[in-house]
């Protein structure tokens, strides 16, 4: 595995997960794969036909990242998510209709439609909109871990944009200080809402964190089987006592607009990130289980947008 240490080389990152000399990945993965950029594209289709309201962020291209590291999560585990966190809630929990109903204020949301896109509760699994803020709530977490013992840590989504936070750097100071059982998981798409990286931060996440004296890593590759070799004995070492905190950086790409169409990029970057896309090659390489697999999928899709339509509204829609 190439493992990279700035964001303006992701565009020459490892082909992504699937390759000729490589076997199929799982099918359980592949599933994971296609029912999260499945939902994210349901949903924009329901916005546009005018069936949903309000906002969301989708993370069609980041869809791997979860997808590697949930397997590497325990059930004591405490997963922090924030406002593109609809893959870090599907490949926890699989639960794609109490999300959809969720979004869309129906009645069986995961949280009573109260916390639409953004603000998802549900044991273990906590979403914020709030830019950064989950990683000193994370942090919290993880102090409460490390004091009742056992093998439980927190861990944080984030984005590169979260790192112009100060919560970001006050809470590497706390976590290396107390040395706490914290995983920061950063999802670098190069892109803060509107603005390229190279365009508000100086140097590197990577240093930034080792700053701290907190661990570091920047991955490149998309394959589901390399990042997790790479990153189960790191994952290991962070529930020995005592533990110390770890940075994972992800070098990635941000396929769609910001929320449903605010994408100022150039048309050619946004050609290019779609060609080194994962999804175009597990096709091309192994086309009759993905096939196989995308047709399930799809089925479940369209059974839970007819089912959800039919729903009432949740009677709690409203205080949103």
């Amino acid at each position: 595995m190439r493992v990279l240490r700035g964001a303006a080389q992701r565009l020459s990152a490892d082909p992504p997960i699937a390759t000729e000399a490589t076997p199929a990945p799982a099918e359980a993965d592949i599933e994971a794969l296609f029912l999260i950029r499945g939902f994210e594209r349901l949903l924009l289709d329901l916005f546009s036909q005018g069936a949903l309201n309000g906002t969301t962020h989708t993370c069609l291209g980041q869809e791997y990242i979860p997808v590697a590291l949930s397997p590497l999560f325990e059930a004591s585990d405490f997963i922090f998510s924030n406002h593109r966190g609809h893959g870090h809630y599907l490949a926890r929990f699989g639960d794609a209709e109490g999300l959809l109903l969720e979004i869309m204020g129906r009645e069986g949301g995961v949280c009573n439609g109260v916390g639409g896109s953004q603000h998802l509760f549900r044991d273990g699994f906590l979403s914020t909109g709030v830019l950064g803020e989950s990683v000193p709530a994370a942090a919290g977490m993880a102090w409460s871990l490390k004091r009742r013992g056992g093998r439980g840590i927190a861990v944080a989504y984030v984005g590169d944009g979260s790192w112009g936070e100060g919560s970001i750097y006050e809470t590497l100071n706390i976590a290396s200080l107390w040395q706490l059982p914290l995983l920061i998981v950063v999802e670098n798409n190069a892109v803060a809402q509107s603005s390229c990286a190279e365009r508000y931060r100086a140097g590197t996440i990577g240093d930034r964190a080792r700053a701290f004296g907190v661990r570091a890593l920047s991955i490149a590759s998309s394959k589901l089987d390399e990042i997790r070799n790479c990153l189960a004995p790191e994952i290991a070492a962070l529930r020995t006592r005592p533990p110390r905190p770890l940075v994972v950086e992800f070098v990635t790409r941000r396929l769609g607009p910001h929320s449903k169409s605010d994408d100022p990029r150039p048309p050619q970057l946004v050609a290019e990130l779609w060609r080194s896309d994962w999804e175009a090659p597990l096709r091309q390489h192994h086309p009759a289980l993905c096939e196989r697999v995308a047709a399930r999928v799809g089925a479940r899709l369209e059974a839970l947008r007819a089912n959800a339509l039919q729903k009432p509204f949740s009677e709690w829609a409203d205080a949103r």
